[in-house]
């Protein structure tokens, strides 16, 4: 009778030999993981402000590139997959596979999911197992990875489980007796145990030479040479006598590991050559004639063929077996099925060899094939704001009339409208990535839950013939908006353009790849890390040369120093010009360094209290005066900070008055300045706001920490809404120019001015056609030098981040064509990305500080191709002042950021230790 038939309930998690499963395991205790975290996807947010995924992520082991990057190897566990008879879910002997916890698991609420490659599932792990795994997964204190390590058979399949724990010194032999106390392996620990020994005592011994070293060094007074006095400067002075006074410097001395990992420059100088495309005006050079056929290739990519040992992509064919292929990265094989190739790559050619001028080349090449179906023959542009004109600048200028693309600018509330109908018009739309994240996340990034793609119109309407990332490095993490949005957009073929594809870490690699669709499970970040960059962190040739197989497959870089590129730019010189306080300024930044001094001892004695973050912000401020007053005392004369600390000091938060958010704003642009991290996500401060009880965060994380619990994550402190965050104030309008005629202002000048002055003047006398950019980090200083030159008959022109595209164009307009125009004062922040600014011949670096890589990317929009004068850059430094030891902090940077790309492998509490080291280098407090 049906009334007696029982109905068998099948745990899917135990193994077959287990006992019959009874009923829901009752938990007493919830975990982390068992909390339902809905579209709690994280995505931070560089620019704006914060959204969340549509997609429900498995709360254990979703990306998190800071515990998946500094996490090693605790030891690894032989088990098996078991369930495998109900499950579709298929993989091989080598092959790298994905743990997901599973803890809404209706018969084990600590149920661990196997899953392949291509997200289908295989299996769980055996509950007497997970049941000790579980809580790590859930607290993320492990990350666990697995490896398919036998055949399958009826009931399970063999499974190497790997265990990675944090780093810490400290906090990992915590975990490590959890561990003991769970019986879960410990091999690889204890193996490393010793060699972890044995390298920090080399690294004392290291530092211990070095400082030796550097003491050495300052006895030599080997920072003394180019002095110029402040107070008995002589007018007149010939710029060869000024460059005598200077000490000559070359701060890219260093050897260069980026291309180590990619092709060798044997194989670059025979890359195949395209012929010379009849739609473009210039003659291209050599190289660009072969990066053309590379870019051509590289949007139609082969498949080994038959019997071929080549690997395209990571994908090799199997040499027995023509119908099936192996991704010798993540080990991953499909049979009877092609895979996918991925359409296009990274060109990461150095800045000034003219990546822009290939790409439009292959775009005009391109345009008389015909599309396929559903795509539009358009190639779509994303750049930042003021290089979009560059782009339409430079298509008018290379395309031959007779073939002129039909351009369209797409940005701005009157931008119009197209769809994929209307997008047959154009050739080329050239837009923004702040345009492409409106578009994708809604105004102001408020849409949670975006809609797919592709849409009725707008930019995710159209199936792009291809998609272009102008300075592509701007999405290297994965998690922002504009990473997501950008990966979203629909193309036949998707470019990366990139003179630093890797800029701190082998992750920023990972997003390039994840855009461009490469395939293989080198889309899931875990796999990317487990498969390549932890092995190549951790010194394994095998990920080592895995990674240069990518690299070669995906990446074009070559070097303006590669003999065969040949470019025969111009000699470049590099000088450090030496200056003197006047004596008023000599009093104004002893007082500070005085200031600064003892505000450091405070930092350093209360690093055990509460008031450490707040002593340490006060002494940013007092180091930020130390910089100004080098630059013009005018510029450090801002007391609102003082105030604001004084009034947190008697009450947790303050009103947001006017004045009260100008002080806010204030200690906010500190924090970015410092490059301090975010205190939630730990990565540098992205898209910073300050809280009404100074504490600065990234918006995404700060919004989700206020809708969670309404408190300051650092002090508990009310915070209703994001309404209380203050954001960074814009640029401060430039001050209009001071007539020609009219009298400086004596109290208004200082010698770094006077230097300043000396150049310029020096150069107009030994030859007037040379133009000079000097840049600087403060508008505030570009307002002070505009009088001084107007006063001097000096023609200039400026741009900073307040001015619009127009105006930007304009000023860029006078550079190039105005023969009396022979002074731009630009922005530093503004001016190091995508400008060409080979019209000027000299530059001066009028300030520094210790993140150099920007000033470098300043000094390449000036000597780079199309430069035809020998190029000369001056660095102002002021004698016996931070600015010295900035420069010395500066080329130990320069030495270690292109080590094995794991600079940031260190756990990243410890980075605020480095940075306080770095200060008291800079005033000169350090213990040795």
């Amino acid at each position: 009778m049906a009334g007696s038939i029982r109905k068998r309930v099948i745990d899917l998690t135990a193994s077959d030999d287990d006992s019959p499963f009874t009923g829901p395991q009752t938990r007493k205790n919830p975990r982390l993981g068992d909390v339902s975290i809905g579209t709690g996807s994280d995505y931070d947010d560089e620019w704006d402000e914060s959204i969340l995924d549509d997609d429900v992520v498995d709360p254990s082991q979703e990306y998190n590139d800071r515990a998946f990057i500094q996490y090693m190897l605790y030891g690894t566990l032989n088990a098996k997959i078991v369930g495998v008879r109900y499950y579709n879910g298929y993989a091989t002997i080598g092959e790298m596979v994905m743990l997901r916890r599973e803890p809404h698991n209706p018969y084990d609420g600590n149920a661990i999911r196997v899953l392949n490659v291509q997200e289908q599932q295989i299996g769980h792990i055996p509950r007497q197992i997970a049941a000790k795994l579980a809580r790590y997964m859930d607290n993320r204190s492990l990350i666990v990875e697995g490896v398919i390590t036998g055949h399958k058979d009826t009931f399970d399949m063999p499974l190497a489980v790997k265990l990675y724990g944090t780093s810490d010194i400290v906090e990992r032999y915590t975990l490590v007796n959890e561990l003991k106390a769970d019986r879960l392996p410990l091999n690889e620990f204890m193996r490393n145990e010793k060699v972890e020994r044995e390298r920090i005592k080399a690294a004392h011994l290291a530092a211990k030479k070095q400082k030796a070293t550097a003491r050495q060094g300052k006895s030599n007074e080997q920072w003394a040479n180019g002095a110029v006095p402040g107070s008995s400067q002589v007018e007149g002075q010939s710029l060869d006598a000024i460059v005598g006074e200077s000490e000559r410097f070359n701060p890219r001395n260093v050897d260069q590991m980026v291309e180590k990992f990619g092709a060798q420059e044997a194989d670059l100088q025979n890359l195949p050559m395209a012929k010379q495309p009849m739609e473009i005006s210039a003659e291209l050079l050599p190289y660009q004639l072969q990066g053309l056929q590379w870019l051509r290739d590289h949007e139609n990519p082969q498949l080994p063929a038959a019997g071929s040992a080549d690997v395209v992509q990571l994908w090799r064919r199997a040499p027995q077996q023509a119908n099936v292929f192996t991704n010798i990265c993540t080990n991953y094989s499909i049979k009877d099925t092609l895979p996918e190739l991925a359409s296009g790559g990274i060109l990461a050619d150095d800045m000034g060899l003219g990546k822009t001028v290939q790409i439009i080349s292959l775009i005009a090449a391109d345009r008389a094939l015909h599309s396929q179906d559903r795509t539009s023959n358009a190639t779509l542009i994303l750049a930042p704001l003021s290089v979009m004109s560059n782009w339409s600048s430079q298509i008018k200028r290379h395309v031959k009339p007779e073939h002129e693309l039909r351009v369209l600018t797409y940005h701005g509330t009157r931008k119009r409208p197209i769809d994929s109908k209307t997008i047959a018009d154009y050739d080329v739309v050239i837009t923004t990535y702040e345009t492409v994240m409106t578009e994708f996340w809604g105004k102001k990034g408020k849409n949670k839950n975006p809609q797919g793609v592709p849409r009725k119109d707008g930019l995710f309407s159209v199936h792009w013939r291809r998609l272009v990332l102008d300075e592509g490095h701007s999405i290297r993490n994965p998690a922002s908006k504009k990473a997501v949005a950008a990966t979203n957009l629909l193309a036949r073929s998707r470019w990366v353009l990139t003179g630093t594809p890797i800029i701190n870490t082998l992750k920023d690699l990972y997003s390039l790849a994840k855009f461009i669709r490469l395939s293989g499970g080198l889309d899931r970040f875990e796999l990317f890390n487990g498969a390549l960059i932890r092995p190549v962190n951790q010194g394994d040739e095998r990920g080592s040369f895995l990674l240069q197989m990518l690299m070669s497959s995906i990446c074009l870089r070559r070097r303006k120093d590669m003999p065969f590129i040949d470019l025969r730019l111009p000699e470049l010189s590099e000088y450090v010009h030496r200056i003197k306080f006047l004596p008023h300024e000599q009093e104004k930044y002893d007082a500070l360094e005085a200031q600064a001094k003892g505000t450091l001892d405070r930092y350093r004695q209360s690093l055990a209290g509460n008031d450490s973050a707040k002593t340490y912000r006060h002494l940013l401020e007092i180091l930020l005066r130390l910089r100004q007053v080098c630059n013009h005392w005018k510029l450090c004369g801002e007391e609102r900070i003082s105030g604001l600390m004084e009034m947190l000091s008697e009450q947790k938060t303050v009103d947001l008055t006017p004045e009260n958010c100008a002080a806010l704003q204030a200690m906010l642009q500190l924090s970015i300045e410092s490059q301090e991290d975010c205190p939630i996500c730990l990565e540098p401060l992205h898209d910073a706001v300050i809280t009404c009880c100074a504490h600065a965060f990234g918006y995404s994380c700060i919004e989700r920490a206020i809708e969670g619990q309404h408190k300051c994550p650092m002090c508990r402190a009310e915070l209703p809404s994001t309404g209380s965050l203050v954001r960074p104030p814009k640029e401060a309008a430039a001050a209009p120019p001071a007539p020609a005629d009219a009298d400086a202002d004596a109290d208004a000048n200082s010698s770094k001015i006077e230097a300043l002055l000396k150049i310029l003047k020096a150069t107009a006398s030994k030859d007037a056609g040379i133009k000079t950019i000097v840049f600087s980090q403060w508008t505030r200083f570009l307002d002070v030098v505009e009088p001084q030159l107007a006063a001097a008959g000096i023609r200039f022109a400026r741009i900073d981040g307040t001015m619009s595209a127009l105006a930007r164009d304009a000023a860029l307009e006078a550079l190039d064509s105005d023969p009396q125009c022979t002074v731009l004062l630009a922005s530093l922040a503004v001016c190091s990305v995508g400008l060409n600014l080979v019209a000027a011949s000299q530059v001066v670096l009028a300030d520094s500080w210790w993140a150099p890589a920007i000033e470098d990317q300043a000094v390449d929009r000036v000597h780079r191709l199309g430069q035809k004068r020998e190029t000369t850059v001056f660095r102002l430094v002021v004698e016996g002042t931070v600015e010295e030891n900035v420069l010395r902090i500066q080329e130990d940077k320069r030495r270690l950021m292109q080590l094995a790309f794991s600079e940031k492998a260190k756990e990243k509490k410890k980075d605020r230790g480095a940075r306080v080291a770095d200060l008291e280098r800079l005033l000169g407090a350090g213990s040795g």
